[in-house]
């Protein structure tokens, strides 16, 4: 009975998956194309009015205004664009798209590992394309991303990916990419459900937590120096970070713990380093520039956390960072994280009504987030001999209300934009429709 059971759960999964699956990943670009007409948004702050853009084998091959740049009309197909807007895709910094589908079915979660140390763990070989979470990103502009394991003190290795393939493989821009940290906090708030003051306390185990991570780092380091007669996975994984073919990104939010975080980094030989979080950030904006930190800075659309804190704290925290120099790429952890990752283009939007322009906005779902993924050289801009990743708006990307894109494309691949989402828009749109 027991086995039977298993088989029918195991068929009726099967038939869920195969009755909602993903789109099809789209095929290799056989033909060029042409843009042409569009405001092209560049990525590096630059604007072309009335542009032409021009894609051969999955790259830009020309860019520039449709006034002066010669197009050989009869031997691409063209698309006419006029009075839209054409993008970068857009880039997720420090998500977890594609480890977990359900929350409550453990079957489908790989979000963390067990154990405090992991550096060895790879987030890539556990990324699922086949989730319908990350179609239901392509319809924003949301085509690339990092993969981050969450979970321990050393959470794991986060890769790279594109959001339009069949396997894991195929989805990889950049594998390995670094090694992410969650740095001890310096307070704690009391178990209220124990009947302990909720307010924030001193950590008494800060140092010792911290001591311990320095040993581990200082465990590895020898190690990797040494010759390797055993080996041990999770040292041999932080060779990267002390040779510079790795990034370090820690997690870290109040300016004490940032503060140690960076001088941390420091100690240990360090040179490629990201605070993640980064909540209380701004207030030291000046020291971060000086020890060349960048910022993946937590989602825009929270609440403040200190009593103290202005009502629009979080919102405004962009504009501190990028006035002082800081390198900052925004990204979505959070309650309801993967859901909430399709509104990565409005958070961005958001930042432009507390100071920064429209084109800076942009940057920090685009360039800066490329810049420090280490991906810029093919993503992230739209430039001659890049990657032609990118999408066509109706309206502005930021604005939720004129985000409407019309084509989309992944190094040149023409890519669907339907849903599990829109097709059940349509039906009860028919539905209704036919009723009145």
């Amino acid at each position: 009975m027991k086995n039977r059971n298993k088989i029918n759960i195991i068929l009726f999964l099967l038939c869920v998956t195969l009755g909602f699956a993903q789109q099809t990943p789209a095929p290799k670009q056989s033909k060029d194309f042409a843009i042409v007409g569009a405001t092209a948004h560049l990525g590096n702050g630059s604007v072309i009015e009335n542009s032409i853009i021009v894609v051969s084998n999955g790259k830009i091959t020309t860019i520039g205004p449709e006034a002066s740049t010669p197009l050989t009309r009869q031997a691409m197909d063209i698309i006419d664009a006029k009075g839209k807007h054409v993008y970068p895709g857009f880039i997720v910094s420090n998500g977890t798209l594609g480890l977990v589908e359900v929350d409550a079915v453990k079957a489908s979660n790989d979000l963390s590992e067990m154990g405090t140390f992991n550096p060895h763990i790879r987030s890539i070989i556990a990324y699922n394309t086949e989730s319908k979470i990350i179609e239901s990103m392509r319809p924003n502009g949301v085509l690339l991303g990092q993969v981050v394991p969450r979970g321990g003190r050393i959470s794991g290795t986060s890769s790279i990916v594109q959001y339009d393939a069949w396997n894991w493989e195929d989805a990889a821009i950049k594998m390995d990419d670094g090694i992410h940290i969650n740095w001890p906090s310096s307070f704690s708030r009391g178990r209220w459900w124990l009947g302990e003051d909720p307010g924030l306390k001193p950590n008494k185990n800060y140092a010792k937590q911290i001591k311990e991570l320095s040993d581990y780092f200082n465990e590895a380091r020898s190690y990797n120096k040494g010759n390797k007669d055993e080996n041990h996975l999770p040292f041999a994984a932080l060779a990267g970070v002390f040779d510079s073919s790795k990034h370090l990104y820690i997690k870290a939010d109040d300016e004490k713990g940032i503060t140690d975080a960076v001088n941390f980094a420091k100690s240990q030989g360090v040179s490629k380093l990201t605070i993640v979080g980064g909540y209380q950030a701004g207030n030291i904006a000046n020291f971060l520039k000086q020890n060349d930190v960048s910022v993946f800075l937590r989602r825009v659309h929270t609440r403040p956390e200190l009593e103290d804190d202005d009502y629009d704290y979080t919102f405004k925290q962009a504009k501190r960072l990028v006035d002082a120099g800081v390198l900052v790429a925004l990204e979505p952890s959070g309650q309801m994280e993967r859901m909430n990752t399709r509104n990565l283009p409005f958070y961005a939007g958001t930042t432009v009504a507390y100071g920064l322009t429209k084109e800076q906005a942009l940057q920090l779902i685009t360039q800066n987030a490329a810049k420090i993924l280490g991906i810029d050289d093919m993503y992230g801009t739209l430039e001659v001999g890049k990657s032609a990743t990118l999408f066509i708006s109706k309206g502005d990307a930021l604005d939720m209300r004129t985000n409407i894109l019309t084509h989309a494309f992944i190094d040149g691949r023409n890519l669907s934009l339907e849903t599990h989402q829109t097709e059940l828009y349509k039906r009860y749109s028919e539905k209704y429709s036919q009723q009145n």
